[in-house]
């Protein structure tokens, strides 16, 4: 039995003097206490040393992934092919099915075997000959370190520090801009105003003024390469008649170094987004192709960094950025914003208003998918983001087409729901208090009754009742109730005098005013007299 053993410094195999001792596992230890007994039971057959730390890596990841390495084929073709008929050792199961399946060698994993690399492992400088203990531990940590970063996936084209600092940067060049522009634009207006209104392009704006300099050679000027031929005959005949002031040279030496930095900033500007585009591009591509480059960087630079952007769920994706809005709408228990960096996407710019909120829902949850690809898979294609993007397109069209669709060729359009409306309960206006006939009091009823009693005779009075009128009543029930309605009438005739009491103090103030206006009237007739 052959024994393939892997170590920092290259493949050893070993050939087995003794299988009887692997089949006691458990006492197996025990004939590896020294080297002298190592070597009764194995002996060294082949060693294949690796040149530098570069192919110690290659080998290192190819069987940390299960896989045949070059240099791992080339040393078995060479001296295990030779013994075909024997067995080989390995310690891993999945290695041994792929030597098997390309070399055609019988391979044996087991417990016996397991334990047989760690009693080698043990033993291994007496083993192996040849090879000092200090280089051996060099070569081991060197080996750790590259495996190391291979495993940490550190690479300079997946550091999306980069990102953070591009986008920050590409923010302040844009603030610089608008200043130097306003400025240079209100400087140079002084001189010649009415070529901001002709010229509209900022940067054009800067070229031009830099090449004129003073508007008096304008007409000499050539700007063709700067302005289309229409724009050009207008600021030509703008500055005969301009109405702006003269100034120096020495101020239009200062306004054309203004306009030379405005245009050195544009053209960095330009090369900065360049190199976002390409870093987008390399780190995070499915999150590029959902929202652009810009929307994704200033999602990365917000988070901190890709990693920690892939933590956030899609309702935080959604709303980053509006953190002020968030929390404003939680205190005062209002509507919370519905997008938030998000809402600078192209997908979201172009639909309507109704579904702008419904959109950036469906694609921050597509985005956080992106996000968590990019940061945390192997692959670095877009062909997430172009399917996801193109679903979302194909949602977005069915959204402002409010869900028509054609059935099997006939041209019908699907039956639409309609909205719900919650219908309350009719009430109807009564206009039985819409009467406009005065209504008479109690007071001249009961009057009008008295009139007619006087008139007609002594009649027993009207008793008021909620039940239906009786027949005539007995004498003696009339002499009762005429008897119990006397003092009633004694109480309204106190009543009267009680109402009309309060109305004498009414009478001796208009009295009194009376006597005050004629006093005053006297008063100026003596006044007219004198």
């Amino acid at each position: 039995m052959l024994v393939l053993f892997e170590t920092a410094a290259g493949y050893a195999i070993f050939k087995v003097l003794d299988e009887s001792k692997l089949q006691q596992v458990d006492s197996l230890y025990k004939e590896f206490e020294t080297p002298e007994k190592a070597n009764k039971i194995l002996k060294l057959k082949h060693f294949e040393k690796f040149q530098d730390t570069t192919e110690a890596l290659a080998a290192a990841t190819a069987l940390v992934e299960g896989k045949l390495g070059k240099s791992l084929k080339k040393v078995l073709k060479k001296v295990v092919a030779k013994e075909a008929h024997e067995q080989l050792a390995i310690s891993d199961a999945k290695l041994g099915g792929v030597i098997k399946e390309k070399l055609d060698l019988s391979c044996v994993h087991s417990p016996a075997v397991a334990e047989l690399m760690r009693c080698i492992r043990a033993q291994m400088e007496g083993l192996i000959s040849g090879l000092p203990p200090r280089d051996f531990s060099a070569m081991s940590l060197g080996l750790a370190h590259s495996l190391s970063r291979y495993k940490l996936k550190f690479s300079p084209d997946k550091v999306d520090t980069m990102i953070v600092q591009a986008i920050s940067l590409l923010d302040d060049l844009d603030k610089e801009l608008n200043n130097y522009i306003m400025r240079c634009r209100e400087w140079y207006g002084w001189h010649f105003p009415e070529l901001g209104k002709v010229v509209t392009d900022n940067l054009a704006y800067c070229k031009t003024v830099r090449k004129v300099g003073d508007r008096t050679n304008v007409s000499s000027t050539d700007l063709s390469e700067i302005l289309p031929e229409e724009i050009e005959a207008e600021v030509k005949l703008a500055a005969e008649i301009s109405m702006g002031t003269e100034v120096s040279e020495q101020d239009i030496g200062n306004i054309r170094h203004l306009c030379d930095q405005v245009i050195e900033i544009s053209e960095y500007r330009a090369q900065l987004y360049d190199y976002l585009k390409n870093r987008m591009m390399a780190i995070a591509p499915n999150l590029t192709v959902m929202v652009g480059e810009l929307v994704g960087a200033r999602l990365i630079s917000h988070a901190g960094s890709l990693l920690n952007l892939a933590k956030h769920p899609a309702s935080t994706v959604q709303i980053l950025g509006a953190e002020k809005a968030l929390f404003r709408a939680l205190k005062t228990r209002k509507d919370t914003p519905k997008y938030g960096l998000i809402y600078h996407a192209s997908l979201v710019g172009q639909t309507t208003a109704k579904n702008k909120g419904k959109i950036s829902r469906m694609l921050a949850a597509k985005t956080a998918l992106a996000i968590r690809y990019d940061a945390l898979g192997e692959d670095t294609n877009a062909e997430m983001g172009v399917e996801n993007r193109a679903k979302l397109e194909a949602r977005l069209r069915q959204l402002e087409e409010k869900g028509i669709r054609r059935i099997s060729g006939t041209g019908k359009a699907m039956a639409k729901a309609d909205k719900y409306q919650h219908k309350s309960e009719v009430k109807i206006y009564d206009p039985s208090g819409d009467s406009t006939i005065p209504s008479t009091s109690k007071k001249r009823k009961f009057e009008e009754v008295e009139g007619e009693t006087s008139e007609q005779g002594p009649v027993t009075p009207v008793v008021k009742s909620k039940k239906p009128k009786k027949e005539s009543l007995t004498e003696e029930q009339e002499t009762e109730t005429a008897a119990a309605e006397t003092p009633k009438k004694k109480k309204k005739k106190k009543d009267k005098k009680a109402e009309e009491e309060p109305e004498e103090p009414k009478g001796e103030e208009e009295v009194s005013t009376e006597k005050k206006k004629k006093t005053k009237k006297k008063k100026v007739k003596d006044e007219e007299d004198e």
